[in-house]
């Protein structure tokens, strides 16, 4: 399911029931379109996303964790000084539409009484947030500023009326007393389907809502009446359809799969956008260092492929010794002048072996360029081999920093682009005066179900740091057998087979073999590693160590991320 006007409704209800009365705590924005407002309400902090994200617009409580920049932006600082101890009082919804306000109370700087709006629309690549003065109704500021030629209907920049957006002539679904879907079924074709016309005429209804108010209405009133009624208490839903997951604020009958139910809408969305929107939120704020690292592999596997060429042609050097050597034997019947001559071969029976010869050197001098020929060849070889290895030994590096993206949440890339700038793919930041060094940021923290502490390295520089400067030597150490990957330490000498096992799917997840089943997973206790001299980052050997075999598990590594309860 998208995040349609039907999932706005029930996400609308959630937020008012959590949040309504809750104060304004921290209001950060870690993300280029995304604001993380943290609302303390019930005694407990919740931090509540707004994000005008083009491909993952929503509102949600989330309980990712992010990293916040550290200069704010403006609409940071604009949010701070107007919501300086507001208090949240109402989240509604705008018809059916992908709109919500949020309303806030507060003081101005004379104690006058305050009122603010903060409306977010959720409409694919025109989503936004606006801060909007009740007052006035004029926009304070905006998280994304649109100039007036790129939107002639309505104005947005700071200072202009807020204009809410174009509306549809459909109607609200959840307001509809004329059950307008009677008419609409006699207008069923063989080409017109009754979840279209549905979709057609009424507010809000993305595709797979759309088909199951179709399905439904096979009862007639009953079913109609029967959804909304389900919505007013959310069974939040997942269903997995092969390699597609859909999530619904309700079981949807239309969709078949394998189902799993979560306590809260919030609770769901995190479970299903957590990789989706991290690995996006990845590739933008990490795009430059991606183009790097592609730019140097095609260079890599260029040149490997032409040393790899160079190196077949080492192969004809014997086939230059041969000829020079025939030629030295029966030097007396060849003839200055001569451009090929034909000898017999002693390496092959004595069969004939046409010879290209050049007619400006003497006999001798031609024997003597195959010589030399096949002494160029057989020295090149060395050098060949060499420089093969240590392109191939930068291509594995490089490919494991990409395997490395491809796993990491956006916390993580400060240290790869640490790391890259540290072995001169990046060009070093000059430090200004007063700031501290950067620090390698910490492992990823997990809890095995006895309770057991795991820590996952997601970067070469968290895997060398953990692995030897924090890990005790008597832990156990994993990593997946010949394959980039992170480093995972088991805070135990001896942990059950359970926990053995829990931390090798956690070190198949956070590799290049995510994707695989049964990936060979090696582990060996921390005192066996070795990490030779002028090594890589990230790079060890070790020998002794025992294989299990395992098959990454993504509702598990989300399982073991909290401690288990008592």
């Amino acid at each position: 399911m998208s995040f349609d006007g039907i999932f706005t409704h029930a996400m609308a209800q959630e937020l008012n029931g959590i949040l309504s009365g809750g104060r304004v705590a921290k209001i950060q924005q870690p993300y280029e379109n995304e604001v993380m407002i943290t609302i303390r309400a019930g005694r407990k902090n919740h931090p509540l996303l707004l994000s005008a994200n083009p491909q993952y617009a929503r509102v949600q409580i989330t309980h990712i964790p992010f990293t916040n920049p550290d200069v704010p932006a403006t609409f940071t600082m604009t949010l701070r000084k107007y919501f300086n101890a507001a208090t949240l009082t109402a989240v509604h919804q705008v018809q059916n539409d992908r709109v919500l306000h949020f309303e806030f109370s507060t003081r101005d700087e004379l104690g006058d009484e305050l009122g603010l709006r903060l409306i977010i629309e959720m409409m694919g690549r025109h989503s936004n947030i606006f801060l909007v003065s009740k007052r006035t109704g004029k926009i304070i500021d905006l998280i994304r500023h649109v100039s007036a030629d790129q939107n002639r209907y309505r104005p947005l920049m700071p200072g202009a009326p807020y204009v809410e957006p174009p509306k549809q002539d459909k109607i609200n679904p959840f307001d509809d007393p004329d059950r307008l879907y009677h008419e609409l079924e006699r207008q069923v074709t063989s080409t017109l389907s009754r979840a279209a016309l549905l979709q057609q005429h009424y507010q809000g209804l993305a595709k797979d809502s759309a088909a199951e108010l179709a399905l439904r209405l096979n009862q007639g009133d009953v079913g109609w009446d029967g959804f909304f009624k389900e919505l007013a208490t959310p069974a939040p839903t997942i269903t997995t359809q092969g390699k597609k997951a859909v999530f619904t604020a309700i079981p949807y009958q239309s969709l078949s799969g394998d189902q799993q139910h979560y306590p809260t809408l919030s609770t769901m969305l995190d479970a299903y956008y957590e990789q989706k929107a991290e690995h996006d939120r990845v590739l933008q704020q990490g795009g430059n260092l991606i183009h790097v690292i592609k730019n140097v592999i095609d260079k890599d596997r260029k040149k490997q492929r032409k040393l790899k060429r160079t190196l077949e042609e080492t192969e004809k050097a014997d086939d230059y010794r041969i000829r020079g050597e025939i030629l030295t034997t029966y030097l007396s019947q060849v003839q200055r002048g001569m451009t090929s001559i034909e000898l017999p071969n002693f390496y092959a029976d004595n069969q004939p072996i046409k010879i290209t010869l050049s007619n400006q050197l003497t006999p001798s001098r031609n024997a003597q360029k195959y010589f030399a020929k096949y002494t160029k060849l057989r020295n090149a070889v060395a050098h060949v081999n060499q420089q093969m290895q240590e392109n191939q030994e930068e291509l594995d590096y490089l490919e494991g920093i990409m395997a490395q993206i491809n796993v990491a949440s956006p916390k993580d890339l400060a240290d790869i682009r640490l790391e890259l700038q540290q072995q001169g793919y990046l060009r070093k930041q000059k430090q200004k005066k007063g700031n501290k060094r950067q620090k390698v940021s910490k492992p990823d923290q997990f809890y095995a179900s006895d309770g057991t502490k795991i820590w996952v390295g997601k970067n070469n520089l968290q895997n060398d740091q953990l692995t030897l400067h924090t890990a005790k030597k008597t832990d156990i150490w994993l990593h997946v057998k010949d394959i980039p990957g992170s480093h995972v330490i088991i805070d135990s000498s001896k942990p059950s087979e359970k926990t053995l096992l829990e931390a090798a799917k956690l070190a198949a997840y956070f590799s290049k073999a995510r994707e695989s089943a049964n990936v060979p997973v090696d582990w060996i206790e921390v005192k066996k590693i070795r990490k030779p001299n002028g090594a890589k980052p990230g790079f060890v050997v070790y020998e002794g160590q025992r294989t299990v075999s395992v098959t990454p598990d993504a509702e598990l590594v989300d399982k073991l991320r909290t401690p288990p309860t008592k």
